[in-house]
This record gives structure tokens, C-alpha cells and sequence, in this order.
């Protein structure tokens, strides 16, 4: 661990996945084919939601991942420019089962309270050592259903 008491990363956003044509064409046709039913029965809102729904998925699929910066330091974990303070970081764990471990914060979040970030494997156990050190449970926790179901359908 760092001197001054600080554990700084980055790492990408999200991991980048590879979509065929084939993707893009099931994409296509699936939100066409919702969107004319929808418009048949009357519901014009939700077929043009569908409509724009299915132009943002296809731009976020093809958009490359940012390059995010953490740093754990004695005020928090600054995730980018935001800083968590550890009052407010209600638990944390590391899930190392994978190639790559994630690290998972329980905030005081309304919305996303629990936020998830790939952490470097060499860097795991001074995370622990700090998170501890400023009186943050460690807690089990794991992925929600909703990241599973994404990531079955490539996102």
C-alpha cells in the first residue's frame, strides 16, 4: 500500500463485448415488429418509446467503454470526480471468484445503492485492509438479477 495512505486504479466502464450483424439485425426487428404492433392497437407513446428505446440500445451497444479513474483514500472512495465518504459507504465486498475481482459498495443511495467496480487482483487485500481500517462492514453481496439478465443478452 501507498505511503500516503492511498489505493488508486482504473479500469473500464464495463467490459466491451463483440455484437455480430446478426445482433443488430434481431435488434432491428424486434423493436420494428413491436413498435407496428403497437401502433395497430392505438399505442402511439409506447410504440415511439420503443422506437427510441431501440436506437439508444443500438448506440450504447457499439459505444466504446470510458476508462474510469478510483482512488480509496482517507476521506472515502472517489469513483471519477464523485467521493463516497466512508460515513456514508454502509458495507463493502470483494468477490474474487472471477478472472478479474469486483469490488461492491452498499451506499446510502436511494437509487443504485450498490455499486459495482473491477478492482486489480494485486490491489484486493489493501482495499480490504483500508475499508476496514475506516470502520466500513464487510458484507457478502453479489451482482444484481438485473446485471445477470444483461449480460445473457450481450450487454
Amino acid at each position: 500500500m501507498n505511503e500516503n495512505k492511498e489505493i488508486e486504479w482504473s479500469a473500464l466502464e464495463y467490459e466491451k463485448k463483440e455484437r455480430s450483424n446478426d445482433w443488430f439485425w434481431a435488434l432491428g426487428v424486434i423493436v420494428v415488429a413491436s413498435s407496428v404492433a403497437s401502433f395497430i392497437y392505438g399505442n402511439f407513446f409506447f410504440g415511439l418509446l420503443l422506437i427510441i428505446g431501440g436506437v439508444l440500445l443500438g448506440f450504447f451497444a457499439v459505444k466504446k467503454p470510458d476508462l474510469v479513474f478510483y482512488e480509496i483514500n482517507k476521506n472515502g472512495l472517489k469513483i471519477r470526480s464523485r467521493l463516497y465518504p466512508y460515513k456514508n459507504i454502509k458495507s463493502f465486498w470483494i468477490k474474487k471468484e472471477r478472472e478479474n475481482p469486483t469490488l461492491f459498495i452498499k451506499s446510502g443511495r436511494i437509487f443504485m445503492p450498490i455499486i459495482s467496480m473491477p478492482v486489480k487482483r494485486e490491489i484486493v487485500e489493501d482495499i480490504k485492509k483500508m475499508m476496514l481500517e475506516n470502520d466500513v462492514l464487510e458484507e457478502e453481496m453479489k451482482e444484481h438479477v438485473s446485471e445477470k439478465i444483461m449480460d445473457s443478452l450481450g450487454f
